[in-house]
């Protein structure tokens, strides 16, 4: 079975909330559900240890995803996009509180290496690729440590180096909400990633910074002008950790077609996202096929070259075809591209090939 390293997961902010849940329910109910046991085979969520060796999941990115603070006052009014260009208003999340989205994202961490500590040398925080390549060759379950937005660093970046030094060696700038160094995209349907203004002159910064420490910039959540403008800052390939081609399925959290030439044109990868929002027609089927997916891998191949392009499916963050189910069912998705006349060669680029170079070409000392 052919190992995949896929571009994106939220399992470690499922497993964080399944245990606070439950122990909520605890304290208010006297009894609750057990929370998710990640060493065992469970049936709730997309991910844990036996489904992912079922699955061929030799890892990933590990998104650290800080959602709405549920002790905040509500909005007075609705939160818009910048950009008034548009021909509909745009709501946003609330923005984050610094300290919330800090302690929410050390928590998150937390959980990652206390499975780690637990696990006993079965997963490992990586953060080098020959790190990756000994879990490779080992067996272990390789963790690269994700921000999905920035929240939880402060626009003079000292936090930058607390959780690099931590481990953190992937980031995007933003999710869908604005913060202080960029504005992702609303989820829209119809609409082109066209949403609103560019980087901050914090975000710029954060590019630069993320260059010179060596940290993929994902673009996955990022508005176009944002995209271009990581795209005349970054020195490393562009990135887009979770996400699927706009002439396809024209939500703005897919990727345009000149979007994807500038991704190819800088070496960079396209991880493919199976949330079935981003496949179809906008509506979440989840009869959605395999084939669809296929299709998918088949434009941005084709498109940009066998060699920027590879997983990136938004497990345990998104509702994946009923065909996939969860990631003990990825080989399914192999099995098709097989099927769609991919030989072995180029299967092994786009499971774990295509990242892995992507990543040793960003990281410092890799």
């Amino acid at each position: 079975m052919l190992q995949i390293f896929d571009g994106h997961n939220d399992v470690v902010s499922k497993l964080l909330a399944e245990e606070r849940a439950s122990a909520r329910a605890l304290i208010t109910e006297g009894a609750a559900p057990a929370a998710r046991n990640f060493f065992q085979r469970n049936a709730q969520g997309h991910i844990d240890l036996p489904r992912a060796r079922e699955g061929g999941f030799a890892g990933g990115l590990f998104s650290i995803y800080v959602g709405p603070d549920p002790q905040a006052p509500p909005p007075v009014g609705p939160v818009l996009g910048r950009h008034a260009g548009l021909d509909m208003p745009i709501k946003f999340p609330r923005p984050l509180e610094l300290g919330f989205a800090q302690r929410t994202s050390m928590a998150q961490m937390g959980v990652l290496f206390r499975l780690q500590r637990e696990s006993h040398d079965q997963l490992r925080v990586v953060r080098s690729l020959a790190e990756v390549q000994r879990c490779f060759d080992d067996g272990a379950l390789a963790a690269v440590i994700h921000f999905e937005g920035a929240e939880a660093i402060d626009p003079q970046l000292d936090m930058l180096e607390v959780f690099y030094a931590a481990g953190l060696r992937s980031l995007g700038p933003v999710w869908s909400r604005a913060n202080d160094f960029g504005e992702g995209v609303p989820y829209l349907f119809p609409h082109s990633p066209d949403t609103g203004p560019g980087l901050t002159d914090a975000g710029k910064a954060l590019v630069r910074a993320c260059n010179e420490l060596g940290i993929v910039v994902d673009l996955s959540h990022m508005n176009e002008r944002g995209f271009w403008d990581v795209q005349q800052l970054t020195t490393a390939p562009l990135v887009a950790s979770h996400s699927n081609a706009h002439a396809m399925t024209p939500t703005p959290r897919n990727l345009t077609d000149r979007q994807l030439d500038a991704i190819r044109d800088s070496g960079g990868v396209v991880g493919v996202n199976l949330a079935i929002g981003f496949l179809g027609d906008g509506t979440d089927d989840p009869a959605t096929p395999i084939s669809r997916i296929v299709e998918h891998f088949e434009y941005l191949i084709k498109r940009m070259g066998i060699d920027h392009v590879g997983f990136g499916a938004d497990l345990d963050g998104a509702r994946v075809p009923d065909a996939v189910g969860d990631v003990a069912g990825l080989p399914r998705v192999v099995d098709g591209l097989t099927a769609a006349g991919y030989v072995d060669a180029d299967l092994e680029k786009v499971t774990h090939g295509n990242w892995l170079r992507v990543l040793g070409q960003t990281w410092k000392g890799s």
